[in-house]
C-alpha cells in the first residue's frame, strides 16, 4: 500500500488515497470492536444499493487497524460550498434530498437508533433528573426502521463532475426514525456554527420528506444529550444547553 497521499486527518484516524482505494488508518488504542462495526455497517448498507464506497479489506498496517474502501471520486459538498458560497442553497437542497433517499431504504441488521441514544444519554454526564426526562421523551417518540446515517453532513457527501454522489462514513449507521436522523444533521451543523446551513437544510428536508419541523425539533434535545457521551470538549457547553432547553428555546 502507498500511504504518501493524505486525504484527511482526524483526532483518531488518518485517511489516505492509494490509487482507486481509500485507506482509513485508526490511531493506537482505538476500539477494535468499533472498527469492525464500522466495516460491518458499511457492508450491510452496501447490500441496499445506496451509493457508498464498498469495503475492500480490513487490515493491520504498522500494527494499526485499517479499513480499505473504494475511493470516492469528486469533492465533498462542504468543500464545494467553501469554493462557491453563492451555491450553498442548492447544495443544501441536494443534501436533504439525498438523505430522504437514504431513509427510504431498510436494513434490519443495523442496530436500533433508540437503543443507541438511550445508552448514550445514560452516560452523558447530565443530571439524573435531566437524563430521566429525556429518556422518557425518547420512549414516546415514534418508532420506525429507516436507515439512519448518523452524521449526514456536507463533509460526508462526495459529488463528481457529472453530479454522481457517494455517501461516506457509515460508522454511526442505525435503523430508526428519519426525523431523528434529520435532527442529528441539524445538530452537527449548529455545533459547527452554521446556523444558516441548518435552517436551509431543515426547510429542504421537511419539503422533500413531508416531515413536520416540530417533530424534528422534539428530537434535538435527545440527540444533543446522546452526543455528550463522546463529544469534543469545546462542544460540551453547547450540547448541554440544547439538551436541557425547552422546545420553545431551541434555535430552529
Amino acid at each position: 500500500m502507498r500511504l504518501d497521499r493524505i486525504i484527511a486527518v482526524r483526532n483518531d484516524k488518518t485517511i489516505y488515497r492509494d490509487g482507486e482505494r481509500c485507506i482509513k488508518i485508526f490511531r493506537d488504542g482505538y476500539s477494535k470492536a468499533d472498527i469492525l462495526n464500522e466495516a460491518l455497517n458499511t457492508a450491510r448498507v452496501e447490500e441496499t444499493g445506496l451509493p457508498i464506497p464498498c469495503v475492500l479489506e480490513i487490515a493491520q498496517i504498522d500494527d494499526k487497524w485499517a479499513i480499505v474502501f473504494e475511493y470516492a471520486k469528486g469533492k465533498t459538498l462542504s468543500r464545494m460550498i467553501e469554493e462557491d458560497p453563492a451555491s450553498k442553497t442548492g447544495y443544501m437542497t441536494r443534501l436533504a434530498e439525498l438523505q430522504c433517499r437514504v431513509h427510504k431504504h431498510r436494513c434490519q441488521m443495523l442496530n436500533p437508533l433508540k437503543d443507541k441514544l438511550r445508552m448514550r444519554i445514560e452516560i452523558s454526564g447530565l443530571s439524573g433528573t435531566v437524563c430521566r426526562r429525556l429518556i422518557e421523551e425518547l420512549n414516546t417518540m415514534p418508532e420506525s426502521d429507516s436507515i439512519c446515517h448518523g452524521d449526514f453532513t456536507p463533509s460526508n457527501v462526495v459529488m463528481d463532475a457529472d453530479g454522481t454522489v457517494c455517501i461516506l462514513d457509515w460508522s454511526h449507521a442505525t435503523r430508526g426514525n428519519a426525523a431523528a436522523d434529520a435532527a442529528i444533521t441539524c445538530l452537527r451543523l449548529l455545533a459547527r456554527g452554521d446556523a444558516e446551513g441548518a435552517e436551509l437544510y431543515l426547510k429542504d428536508f421537511c419539503m422533500a420528506s413531508g416531515s413536520d419541523r416540530e417533530e424534528i425539533k422534539r428530537w434535538l434535545p435527545i440527540v444533543a444529550a446522546a452526543h455528550l457521551a463522546h463529544c469534543k470538549e469545546q462542544e460540551r457547553e453547547f450540547l448541554s444547553r440544547l439538551a436541557e432547553a425547552e422546545l420553545s428555546a431551541l434555535p430552529l
